[in-house]
């Protein structure tokens, strides 16, 4: 069986899922609640940002720092639990197909599920953005390039913590334990960016990103330009390792 052929069956198995309503909430939580206080948007604090660049950054704060995040954990649970009920994984490693296949193929769709979120994000955004607009009769739209370019950087960010997510996943099988240890992780992601070594914690990698945009649109308060070194050996070389644990742990514990 192809490399396709696995991403088309695992699509299948999630068809049916409500796996795509969990994508949306998170994205609806986070950008409702900028229509409903789009009037505090033009309290900028003495900040030198002008309301469009605050409305389009502090709506996808919550995004980067905890919705997207704890979208991936909660999908890489899920990718795993479709295999465990009536014992599907068991199936599938009685068939004649390589189990770094499987693996990857299940990677695949995870981040193709995260692509999904961010394009209902940038949908939100623009939807929530004409309705501000409306309501406070001022120009809240940016330009579609700008949005879609900030988001794509911080889709390509995330990638590195998809793999580590998807790692702790193969690695404990216990549901409960596998989201905790997702979710707790999440939380240090604001703390580690202001380190020297933030390079080294994927989950701060978007919230890295949103921040240098943060300050280019605010002059003087975050850095403007990206550590591509040591960062991007480093998150190469994280999406890697954790990869290859992934595979060499996949359906280990059903191969005994």
């Amino acid at each position: 069986m192809s490399f396709s052929s696995l991403i088309g069956v695992e699509l299948t198995k999630i068809r049916r899922s409500k796996i795509f309503l969990i994508l949306l909430a998170p994205v609806l939580m986070m950008w409702l609640p900028s229509i409903i206080n789009s009037d505090m948007i033009f309290d900028v604090r003495g900040i030198p940002i002008t309301p469009e660049n605050n409305f389009f950054i502090q709506g996808f704060m919550g995004m980067v720092w905890f919705m997207i995040p704890a979208s991936l954990v909660i999908c890489t649970v899920l990718l795993n639990q479709t295999e465990r009920t009536n014992k599907g994984i068991l199936k599938m490693l009685s068939l004649p197909i390589s189990t770094v296949k499987m693996c990857l193929a299940k990677f695949t769709v995870l981040i193709m599920l995260a692509a999904v979120q961010m394009v209902m994000a940038i949908g939100a955004y623009y939807a929530s953005a004409a309705i501000a607009t409306g309501m406070q009769d001022y120009n809240f739209v940016l330009d579609p390039l700008y949005v879609c370019k900030n988001v794509l950087c911080i889709y390509i960010a995330a990638i590195p913590m998809a793999a580590v997510y998807w790692a702790i996943s193969t690695l404990i099988k216990t549901p409960i334990f596998s989201v905790g240890m997702g979710l707790a992780s999440i939380v240090p992601s604001v703390l580690m960016i202001n380190t020297k070594i933030w390079f080294a914690y994927p989950m701060s990698y978007p919230f890295y990103l949103l921040m240098i945009e943060y300050g280019k649109a605010a002059e003087g308060v975050y850095e403007t330009q990206i550590a591509w070194l040591p960062w991007l050996p480093v998150a190469i070389g994280i999406t890697i390792l954790a990869l290859a644990v992934s595979c060499i742990r996949y359906g280990a514990s059903e191969r005994r």
